[in-house]
């Protein structure tokens, strides 16, 4: 969701400056920066950042001057002026005060300023600020998905590293259970001698342990998910929330094989991969 974008238009004294930055954020958190003469469009502007965004946080700035228009912002009541000027000169000379500030007092007197205020926009500005806005918005966009072509390729690297550990524990897992048996099996030894040992009981002890450690479903689903997460990243549509889920479903996976695993080679391979598997989390927040 991170990007930039901006666009410029100056002719005949109209300039037009529009800037647009964009953050990660979980929904479309707009921040408008706008002339007060542009408040009618702000919801059409809104909807333009929603259409082509959709979501992030958002930051979108207009600069707009007209350097053609003469037009002065404001005016004077010049009689309403003497008049405030002369009648506080009579009242500085009744008290001999000095009249060196009454020309400033008397021009911030009631109603001397006239205010014409801003004025609105034409049709033909609006259309030109309207195109700057969207050619802003578009460079964001293309900005945005030049970052996620590089943030895919990373994805991609991640999950091969997390496939590739995954398969070095496949290849463990059954001399970790062979292992498991001999050493259940030589500690009752030391217990135990031999002819007092119920085979039959200790098959079944032998199972129902195994069975508790056996992290064959683990593996599959954990398989599964990183098939899928690749699968989400092939769509063309905006499915960052979705990678977010997936890679729960796979932290969840990783951290029963380790809990299980009971083996200090497989912890080795279940390390890297919760390493690989932050450096996804981190990312995925970035993913419309």
């Amino acid at each position: 969701m991170t990007g930039y974008g901006s666009s410029k238009y100056s002719n005949e004294g109209l300039i037009i400056n529009v800037e647009v930055k964009t953050l990660n954020s979980k929904y479309l958190d707009l921040n408008l920066r706008v002339p007060k003469a542009f408040n009618e469009k702000e919801l059409e502007i809104r909807n333009l950042v929603n259409s082509t965004l959709e979501r992030g946080k958002v930051s979108l700035s207009i600069d707009f001057a007209n350097e053609s228009l003469a037009e002065q912002k404001q005016t004077y009541n010049e009689e309403l002026f003497v008049k405030y000027y002369n009648d506080l000169k009579k009242l500085a000379n009744k008290v001999i005060a000095s009249d060196g500030d009454l020309f400033r007092i008397a021009l911030s007197s009631p109603d001397v300023i006239v205010n014409t205020g801003e004025q609105g926009l034409d049709s033909n500005q609006w259309d030109l600020i309207r195109s700057q806005v969207v050619n802003a918005l578009d460079q964001c966009n293309e900005f945005r998905n030049k970052e996620g072509a590089i943030i895919e390729e990373k994805f991609r690297s991640y999950t091969s590293i997390i496939k590739e550990n995954l398969q070095a524990v496949e290849k463990l897992d059954p001399n970790r259970v062979e292992r498991i048996k001999d050493r259940i099996k030589g500690n009752l030894m030391e217990f135990v001698e031999e002819e007092g040992l119920d085979k039959n009981r200790l098959e079944q002890e032998l199972v129902y342990y195994i069975e508790k450690l056996d992290i064959t479903e683990e593996k599959v689903r954990l398989s599964n998910h990183l098939d899928h997460f690749s699968e989400v990243l092939d769509d063309e549509k905006s499915l960052g929330k979705k990678l977010g889920f997936i890679s729960q479903e796979i932290g969840r996976e990783i951290n029963t094989i380790g809990s299980k695993a009971n083996d200090s080679e497989i912890q080795k391979h279940v390390v890297n991969m919760k390493e690989e598997l932050e450096k996804i989390k981190e990312q995925v927040l970035n993913i419309l």
